[in-house]
């Protein structure tokens, strides 16, 4: 496995910018997904690291070797697809063994390595069947086996899991975080699925407009995003308008429809300032009656909705503006119904604050 390394990578279709200036580093063993919504850049990103198109400018490096040039032969790839495209007239060890054998790997190695790898994705019983014969979740096995046994220089998952109902889905997003960490596999791994960027990353890179928004283990890009376009992304559904009132060491005061309530500082952002807070569903707990906190509005509950182990909550505050709480059902709710008065109030180290 090896370090890739992106330095300034352009991409332009004509006049369009597809990819802008973007650098990454993705370490040796890593799993570093691209995450971001249609048209971001990020499979542009890995058409490039793959050797499949060519950047306008800027370098790829696979462990400190310029390979910006190099054909995707020559890059060693494994590469995974929403559509698997397994060979439908070859058995799974068939399918699974092709690389190899493209490689002019000896007959005895590559039965060696593709009865271990049989095993590791646990389809040791099925080497014989054809793709018809298998489930889509033991498809998908045969085909990150397939770009596994050739040990390549680096893991590439486009959207795989796209195509797969979402029990199935979930089961195969465990097997990957568990078979490439054990394998210690070098990953790519592009997605506009929030949750699965969460559950299978060391790394999340959150691309817009074919930049890189924020780069950060998957803990910083959900509980401390940096812009509010990651803090939208991410589920940061609540933003609120406010005025920075005042400021002590590690609070800010800001005055929202008659309400002053307490935030995090943020870098950047002086007394006076016009600003937009953001609070996630999750965070936001109800309160019957009087201030529970200082990070506290009152709203009017305008609807209410079930959502299995928890209730949603939208609640318009006399700003004009409107706020929603996710409550599990385990907490004391109290008196919910629509119409009631209500405060709703959050810590403030659960808040991010930008500038308007």
């Amino acid at each position: 496995m090896a370090e890739v390394v992106l330095r300034n990578i352009v991409a332009r279709y004509g006049q369009f910018v597809a990819v802008d200036n973007l650098s990454l580093t993705i370490g040796s063993g890593q799993f570093v997904t691209l995450l971001g919504p249609s048209g971001c850049g990020k499979s542009t990103t890995l058409r490039i690291i793959a050797g499949l198109m060519k950047p306008t400018s800027g370098d790829v490096l696979f462990a400190g070797r310029n390979v910006t040039g190099a054909s995707a032969a020559d890059r060693n790839i494994g590469m995974v697809f929403q559509s698997l495209a397994l060979f439908p007239h070859m058995t799974v060890a068939d399918n699974i063994a092709f690389g190899l054998r493209m490689r002019s790997v000896a007959a005895g190695v590559i039965e060696k390595r593709v009865r271990k790898i049989l095993e590791m994705v646990r389809l040791e019983e099925m080497a014989d069947r054809y793709p018809s014969q298998m489930s889509g979740g033991q498809q998908q096995r045969v085909a990150l086996a397939r770009a596994i046994v050739i040990e390549p220089s680096i893991l590439i998952l486009d959207e795989p899991f796209g195509a797969l109902d979402r029990k199935l889905r979930e089961a195969m997003q465990v097997e990957l975080h568990q078979l490439t960490r054990d394998m210690k596999i070098t990953a790519l791994f592009v997605t506009h699925d929030q949750e699965e960027a969460l559950m299978l990353s060391d790394s999340i890179a959150v691309m817009n407009k074919g930049r890189i928004e924020q780069y950060g283990t998957p803990q910083e890009i959900y509980a401390a995003p940096t812009t509010r376009f990651v803090a939208d992304f991410m589920g940061m559904t609540n933003f609120l308008r406010g005025r920075v009132a005042g400021r002590d060491d590690d609070r800010l005061a800001i005055a929202i429809g008659g309400t002053t309530v307490k935030t995090q500082v943020a870098a950047g952002i002086s007394n006076g300032d016009d600003v937009t807070f953001a609070v996630r569903p999750e965070k936001v707990m109800l309160a019957g009656s009087g201030t529970p906190s200082d990070s506290a509005v009152e709203g009017i509950i305008r609807q209410v909705t079930y959502h299995g182990d928890a209730s949603r909550f939208v609640l318009s505050l006399k700003s004009g503006e409107t706020i929603v709480a996710l409550e599990k059902h385990d907490r004391d709710a109290g008196e919910r119904s629509v119409g009631s008065t209500v405060w709703a109030h959050w810590a403030p180290e659960d808040t991010r604050v930008f500038a308007q």
